[in-house]
């Protein structure tokens, strides 16, 4: 089984399109695919089918299971820990961390994706970021950068520091924000400073065919 650390350069990149749209190709090839998002924050239980979850399990082939991609769901728009503070709950990473081993030991598929929330240093809990979890999971990132103006200090930064901790950037996808700069341009500007890791540039747009990054991952 292939599994992969879903991160962000910072938050509201595009990480669950790209999630998604890996699924989907994967999927075209006959493959087995799961995907976990541990916790999410801003989800509105009268409006799931507009969730992260909801996204995630409708690429699986499966849209009445998004409880099980995301097990922790809090309403407010918040990082997930004080989200969960606003509902008599504490987050611990020790239980994120069992939960992800737990969900990962159970599957038998082809391809595992646990995509994280916010940013590779957004907090997850009143002591550990989201860098503090792909440490502990130890698994392949696959690296989520937007196109605007400032994403090539905000990548160049996070590959430092997940490196840093010794983890494997598996592939660097450049999403295009919305309003930026030209997002092929913004792409060779990145490849000049990053020649360790693949590059793909992923269009917003909902149908974009990820066939490119699954050439690479699977």
């Amino acid at each position: 089984m292939k599994s992969f650390f879903v991160a962000g350069t910072g938050t509201d990149l595009g990480k669950t399109h790209i999630a998604c749209a890996l699924l989907r190709a994967a999927r075209a090839r006959g493959l087995g695919v799961d995907a976990f998002k541990p916790v999410v924050s801003g989800f509105d239980p009268a409006a799931p089918e507009n969730s992260d979850p909801a996204r995630l399990a409708a690429a699986l082939g499966r849209p009445d299971t998004w409880a099980e991609v995301s097990p922790r769901r809090y309403l407010a728009p918040l990082a997930p820990n004080l989200a969960a503070r606003l509902e008599g709950d504490t987050l611990a990473m020790a239980d994120l961390v069992a939960d992800c081993r737990t969900w990962l030991a159970e599957r038998d598929i082809d391809l595992a994706l646990v995509e994280g929330a916010g940013g590779v240093m957004s907090p997850l809990t009143d002591d550990a970021t989201n860098l503090d979890l792909m440490t502990a999971l130890a698994l392949p990132v696959l690296l989520v950068a937007g196109s605007y103006l400032g994403t090539a200090s905000h990548l160049l930064t996070a590959l430092e520091v997940l490196r840093a901790r010794g983890l494997t950037v598996a592939a660097i996808v450049v999403s295009e924000s919305l309003d930026a700069p030209d997002l092929n341009q913004t792409v060779e500007m990145l490849r000049a400073f990053e020649r360790q890791t693949p590059i793909v540039v992923a269009p917003r747009d909902p149908d974009w065919n990820a066939a490119e990054l699954a050439d690479l991952l699977l």
